[in-house]
């Protein structure tokens, strides 16, 4: 495969150093920007493959994988695809996506783990009591968090892939949303998560006598509108798997997003928001992109906690299948 001509590495190399000699980085930070600058060099050692047939050889230098190089992904990504379509349901699978306003990033900076482990909870609360009151049913939900936007800003958000199927109450299996273009109403599906959410939030600073410190942050949420974005169901189990996957083992920005790097900035590739599909160029200040990245690292607990509710076989029905219930994969 082709080296990519502009690669994060690029990045690293050109503009962490100022940021790296401050010393104000986690021993963490400073191994993944090593890790990243480093990854398939000589500092990295290699290793020797030689052909059964001609015994022509060739040299090949190791990988570091750090979760947060964007080379080192895409076969951790392979491999998490493969493991989830054996359990994925083989019915219709609804996109939808869980926001959450930026007035509150300052709670999340403040204590990243319990404002994620909000954000999954009440996220997984909002669909379990949709299931029931839409549907009388328990439905089940595969959702990855992002904690950043594709211009490095903070923007924790849950990708969310919902099976069109369920338990009913009488414990007999149940396909729902056979009408219509979403699972559910977005407007009260919006307004029951902030509901939840922010509930929750203030349930939890009050435990910890925090309440006064960010009243005026939840005065301002509850002034937004808050929107869960709902997309059209997929229909087969593979690509809905894959669909996600393009979700999972992500950076903050990957090689392929690089399109020119100067003395001064970076040009990207992104998305335009308002056109789904549709792409767009912008530049961001160089000096800019280290920092921003570390706010976006994670550590391996945390992670681990906030990327996945893992699909679970807590339910099954005679004919084998299973559905997840919102069990996720750290507590």
């Amino acid at each position: 495969m082709a080296r990519q001509r502009h690669e994060l590495s690029h990045v690293v190399s050109r503009f962490a150093k100022p940021l790296i000699a401050r010393k104000s980085l986690s021993p963490q930070q400073t191994k993944a920007f090593y890790n990243i600058l480093h990854c398939r060099t000589a500092s990295m050692g290699g290793h020797e493959e030689q052909c059964t047939h001609c015994d022509k050889k060739r040299y090949s230098y190791n990988s570091c994988g750090d979760r947060h190089c964007p080379k080192c992904q895409n076969t951790r990504q392979a491999i998490w695809v493969e493991e989830l379509v054996k359990t994925t349901l083989p019915v219709k699978h609804y996109h939808i996506i869980f926001t959450v306003p930026h007035c509150l990033n300052d709670m999340c900076l403040w204590d990243a783990k319990g404002y994620y482990n909000l954000l999954f909870s009440s996220a997984w609360d909002t669909l379990r009591s949709f299931g029931y009151t839409h549907f009388g049913c328990e439905t089940g939900a595969v959702a990855v968090m992002h904690s950043w936007g594709q211009n490095l800003s903070l923007h924790p958000h849950l990708h969310c892939l919902v099976p069109a199927a369920g338990y009913s109450l009488k414990g007999q299996w149940k396909t729902v949303g056979k009408n219509g273009r979403y699972l559910y109403p977005v407007h009260q599906l919006s307004a029951t998560f902030k509901g939840k959410f922010l509930d929750s939030l203030k349930r939890k600073l009050r435990k910890m006598n925090n309440q006064d410190a960010f009243a005026s942050h939840i005065n301002e949420a509850y002034k937004k509108s808050w929107v869960v974005n709902c997309e059209p169901p997929m229909a087969k189990a593979d690509h809905v798997v894959q669909y996600l996957g393009q979700y999972t083992h992500r950076v903050a920005i990957s090689n392929q997003r690089i399109i020119n790097i100067t003395n001064t900035q970076c040009n990207l590739h992104g998305q335009r928001l308002s056109r789904p599909g549709a792409k767009q160029t912008g530049s961001i200040k160089g000096r800019r992109i280290p920092a921003s990245f570390c706010s976006t690292y994670s550590s391996q607990r945390v992670c681990a906690y906030s990327s996945l509710w893992d699909l679970s076989s807590d339910y099954k029905t005679k004919s084998g299948f299973a559905i997840c219930t919102g069990r996720k994969a750290y507590h």
